[in-house]
């Protein structure tokens, strides 16, 4: 329900309520009070957790970019190990040959 239809609503109740005797009034008056709090209660929670989810998607974003770039970084430094080892093996043949 959205709030216009949830105002709408709640004024439709409301006059109901004028029309009772003045012995149940009160009751329904504080009950109408309490719905219309914990629809409030109701819709800041709706909205923190929207504003949780919002930061944990960011969040997740973040640390994919961060995995990516440590993948990156390691393909990187392991083929310049491969390229280090390949030529240190290549002066110990040259070296090898050479005696």
């Amino acid at each position: 329900m959205d709030e216009m239809t949830f105002q709408q609503k709640m004024a439709e109740i409301m006059n109901r309520i004028r029309d009772l005797p003045e012995s149940d009034r009160a009751a329904a008056n504080d009950h109408v009070n309490q719905v219309a709090d914990r629809r409030e209660k109701i819709t800041k929670s709706v909205a923190e957790l929207q504003e949780s989810l919002d930061y944990l998607r960011l969040s997740v974003k973040y640390l994919i970019f961060d995995l990516e770039a440590t993948r990156r970084e390691n393909a990187y430094l392991r083929k310049m190990i491969e390229q280090t080892n390949r030529d240190a093996e290549r002066r110990r043949a040259e070296e090898e040959d050479e005696a």
